[in-house]
């Protein structure tokens, strides 16, 4: 079955380089239109022009699709609904929304300003629920929707000198479950793309061999899946150098303790079982813990 993006309409931000440009560009090959947003700053987010974004413009129609331009900062929610009409005034709906803009500002947590902390999280979080409201009223009146948030492998699992963008990027997996579960309705999937790419934002992190494998190129069949009408919901993929992963947020058996004064020291002494992972699960929803906690509290009682 080809993956087929004929008719949609594709809101990519962050998409004048890298791995947004991959996205719009893939998008635009398999038949969507789609809206390039870049603030065209730099990997801190300084400056700005839609140089970038009209450029990779410019790629999509000299190969026959349709695309717009938008300079819009993704932490102006003025200027992001003023984006989401662009392409509604264009072409008529939204149906794909890829949060894919983001900065960096990288220093251990000690040496770190918290007005970078604050900046990071406000491009990354921000942004992305920005631009999800934005779009969420036109997705919930078409009743059909697709968005894909950018999470990483720093929110996943930590990266040294990254809090800032370790704390907005698994921020955004948080947004992705709710907006999941309130989306559902109206055939609303929410998904989340954990990315290893070379990209400005990583190509210091990595020596020359191992950047030539790991092209952003690589990257872009997981958000097609993640974008397409068979898309599921609230997976989290992980993709780099052509493999393929997917994280969860599991919860274990546990153990029942009670209520008694030794509460902590009996924790304490059985931890090891509280983090067994034999029979994990995924819950579907956060009621869900407290639901099994409930039921182990009865148990006891019974």
């Amino acid at each position: 079955m080809s993956m087929d993006f004929k008719g949609r309409v594709a809101i990519v931000t962050g998409a004048g380089g890298g791995l947004g440009r991959q996205h719009a560009l893939a998008l635009a090959q398999r038949g969507a239109k789609v809206l390039v947003n870049d603030l065209g700053g730099a990997v801190d987010g300084s400056g700005g022009s839609v140089s970038a974004a009209q450029a990779v413009v410019d790629e999509i129609r000299a190969a026959g699709g349709e695309a717009l331009a938008n300079g819009a900062s993704v932490t102006d929610f003025a200027a992001v609904e003023a984006m989401v009409q662009q392409a509604i005034d264009a072409w008529g709906r939204v149906d794909i929304l890829v949060n894919n803009a983001g900065i960096l500002r990288d220093k251990s947590f000690s040496k770190m300003d918290m007005a970078d902390f604050r900046l990071v999280v406000d491009v990354h979080l921000m942004g992305a629920a920005n631009c999800c409201k934005a779009v969420w009223p036109h997705m919930v009146a078409q009743n059909y929707g697709r968005i894909v948030m950018t999470t990483s492998s720093t929110g996943l699992y930590g990266n040294f000198g990254q809090s800032n963008y370790g704390a907005a990027k698994l921020a955004q997996v948080g947004l992705m479950q709710t907006l999941a579960i309130e989306g559902a309705k109206y055939h609303i999937h929410v998904n989340a793309l954990a990315p290893t790419a070379a990209t400005r934002m990583t190509e210091s992190l990595f020596p020359p061999q191992i950047l030539d494998a790991l092209k952003p190129e690589a990257v872009v069949p997981a958000m097609l899946v993640l974008a397409h009408e068979s898309a599921p919901t609230r997976t989290i993929l992980c993709a780099g150098g052509g493999s393929f992963e997917a994280a969860h947020i599991t919860l274990t058996q546990g153990v029942h303790i009670g209520l008694g004064e030794d509460a902590p020291e009996q924790l304490a002494a059985r931890l090891a079982e509280v983090t067994e992972r034999a029979g994990e699960q995924v819950p579907q929803s956060g009621a869900a813990q407290g639901t099994i906690e409930v039921q182990k509290a009865m148990a006891a009682r019974a």
